[in-house]
């Protein structure tokens, strides 16, 4: 009897345990995904894009006024001044009557970096600012606007429900995986990023293979993947996971639970890379964010 009453304690004891371990392990998504949405809901955030403006080679004047040729919102003055593209290098001139600042101190003349450079050269007037950006040598402007309506009739995203079920342990194959990835993105260019082989993991008894963007050193891969629930539950165009980079074992975990939606599901004005061939998996999954119902589709 009495070697029965301690198998019977140790045993709730393990499942006390166990349903602890899956309370903090909830609890940890949740602040995860916190993090995020007021990641999201801050002045420059994905929700404050306004506008992507390609530019052409030589003068490219711009402001509100339709007579510039790229067309700011009607809160930026008439005519602010012009970019000037020149071999692949940016430089802007503003208009003496227009106050614009770069780290709080007034610009007329400069050079510009791009977003490729890491620091991109950022331009303020007023709630705008706008910076140059740079896919594959095409060279544009991205301007945000910190009032922007989007992040004021922001209402969050919903999650599917939290289940550890959707964390997987999975192991590096560097066998017969590629060296770079074919990215396609969704302005019809195609990147090559660097990968560090596929992410193995097996789900309902079936092995499966992902392909992360990364390499060895790194603290973290990126995954963009597709699904059976994109365009239904979640975004159409599949989504984002960070994972952890293998360890010097070649074992990581892959956490659905921590799916997000790529910033083209909050706006047009993105430049979002889109899941290459080998990362589309033939079943749901009914973990992380789910379509934001907001955003553009």
């Amino acid at each position: 009897m009495k070697k029965w009453l301690v198998l019977g304690v140790v045993m709730c004891g393990c499942v006390f345990l166990i349903a602890a371990q899956n309370d903090d392990y909830i609890a940890g998504i949740e602040e995860w995904h916190q993090t995020r949405i007021q990641r999201l809901t801050q002045p420059d955030s994905w929700l404050s894009l306004a506008g992507l403006y390609w530019l052409h080679e030589g003068e490219n004047t711009f402001g509100s006024d339709a007579a510039n040729d790229i067309r700011f919102p009607k809160k930026a003055p008439p005519f602010i001044g012009v970019f000037v593209l020149r071999d692949g290098a940016v430089s802007v001139r503003i208009n003496e009557d227009v106050s614009v600042t770069h780290d709080g101190e007034p610009v007329k003349e400069a050079p510009l970096k791009s977003d490729m450079s890491g620091e991109p050269t950022i331009l303020r007037h007023g709630a705008l600012l706008w910076y140059i950006i740079d896919r594959d040598g095409k060279m544009g402007v991205r301007l945000k606007d910190t009032e922007s309506e989007n992040i004021a009739a922001f209402k969050g995203i919903e999650l599917f429900p939290v289940d550890p079920a959707w964390r997987f342990e999975a192991r590096l194959d560097t066998s017969n995986a590629p060296d770079t990835l074919n990215i396609p993105t969704v302005l019809g260019t195609v990147s090559r990023e660097p990968c560090p082989g596929a992410l193995v993991f097996e789900y309902r008894g079936d092995e499966y293979r992902l392909y992360p963007v990364g390499q060895s050193g790194d603290d973290s891969w990126f995954l963009i993947f597709a699904d059976e629930t994109n365009g239904d539950e979640t975004y159409g165009a599949g989504r984002f996971l960070v994972v952890p980079a293998a360890d010097e074992n070649g074992d990581t975990v892959i956490d659905f639970n921590k799916a997000y939606n790529p910033p083209c599901a909050f706006t047009p004005f993105a430049t979002c890379p889109l899941p290459p061939s080998g990362n589309r998996l033939p079943f749901k999954v009914t973990a992380g964010e789910k379509a934001y119902t907001g955003g553009h589709h």
